[in-house]
């Protein structure tokens, strides 16, 4: 109110438009953290670019060198990275798709129970809260062809060779670690979905049924076009982790057998450690190019899932 009525003098107008270019509050309490975030995200990711365009050396301290599009032209005419990607894509899709439709299933039974929801719901939820080395760990115990109860139960159900090792035969070896994220993060899909499933209206669903629609059809009609924005957030979850899966591969089977199971992380991993011919000179420029590329296909996915979630919600 002062403001509009020393607006109508000159001097109130100049006052008004000084405080119009000053921040607000909300700007400046934001600040100190809005710094934080670029100090940790920015400045980073700005030290991998230029270590892309480098060759980096460890012996003495770090020192850069400039490289040109070297390190570029090395990953890009990689064979073996290129295969690593290709893996990756294959356990994106397997393990991926797997806990968006073996979530949405768990969402879907929990939802519908009416008695011990809480106690199964906490019983399910129980992998999701494991460390990922941990579970790496306990899938090589189970797997074990020797003593593990996994391959016991399907040798006996007739499933499995008793000479066949699920994580040490190629055919099998990519089934059996997209199965252990499986087990670990289709909880957390299950939550998110079970989530969505709260908010969808009773009222209409009773409508459908008085007009003898089924459930599957009230599924496929009702329900499952309700809760797609939070399917598509749940996918867009697990799809970022996906992309640099590494530990429970790297305990599991160590990229193997064959490098049938040998992702972008390993590559990337194997990178950082490794040195040129000279021995002094590392791979770490060419670590920081695999880095960016998974980078890029992260926001890649982002971006879609976002601009297919911004348009299932435009107003029509």
């Amino acid at each position: 109110m002062t403001v509009e009525i020393s607006a109508a003098t000159g001097h109130g107008k100049r006052v008004a438009t000084r405080r119009r270019w000053l921040p607000s509050f909300e700007a400046r309490m934001m600040a100190p953290a809005i710094i934080l975030l670029a100090a940790v995200s920015i400045i980073p990711f700005i030290g991998l670019v230029v270590m892309s365009f480098s060759h980096v050396r460890l012996l003495g301290g770090v020192s850069l060198s400039p490289a040109g599009l070297s390190n570029w032209r090395a990953v890009l005419t990689d064979r073996e990275t290129w295969s690593s990607w290709g893996r990756t894509l294959e356990f994106f899709v397997l393990s991926v798709g797997s806990e968006m439709i073996i979530g949405t299933v768990i969402a879907l039974v929990l939802h519908a129970m009416r008695r011990g929801r809480s106690i199964v719901f906490s019983i399910v939820l129980l992998p999701m809260f494991l460390a990922p080395i941990t579970v790496g760990l306990l899938g090589s115990f189970m797997l074990d062809p020797t003593i593990g109860l996994y391959t016991w139960i399907l040798r006996h159900l007739g499933l499995l060779a008793s000479h066949h090792a699920l994580l040490g035969q190629r055919s099998t070896a990519m089934f059996a670690v997209a199965s252990l994220d499986l087990w670990e993060w289709a909880p957390l899909v299950a939550l998110i979905v079970l989530a969505g499933l709260t908010s969808v209206n009773p009222s209409i669903l009773e409508a459908a049924s008085v007009d003898g629609a089924g459930y599957f059809r009230k599924l496929w009609s009702i329900v499952l076009p309700s809760i797609s924005p939070v399917l598509l957030v749940a996918l867009l979850v697990r799809s970022m982790d996906a992309v640099r899966y590494y530990d429970i591969v790297q305990i599991a089977t160590g990229g193997g057998p064959a490098n049938s199971t040998w992702m972008i992380s390993q590559q990337l991993n194997e990178k950082l450690q490794g040195t040129s011919l000279d021995g002094v000179t590392t791979l770490i420029g060419q670590a920081a190019v695999i880095g960016l590329t998974m980078l890029a296909f992260s926001t890649i996915i982002a971006n879609l899932f976002v601009r297919v979630l911004a348009r299932r919600e435009e107003p029509r």
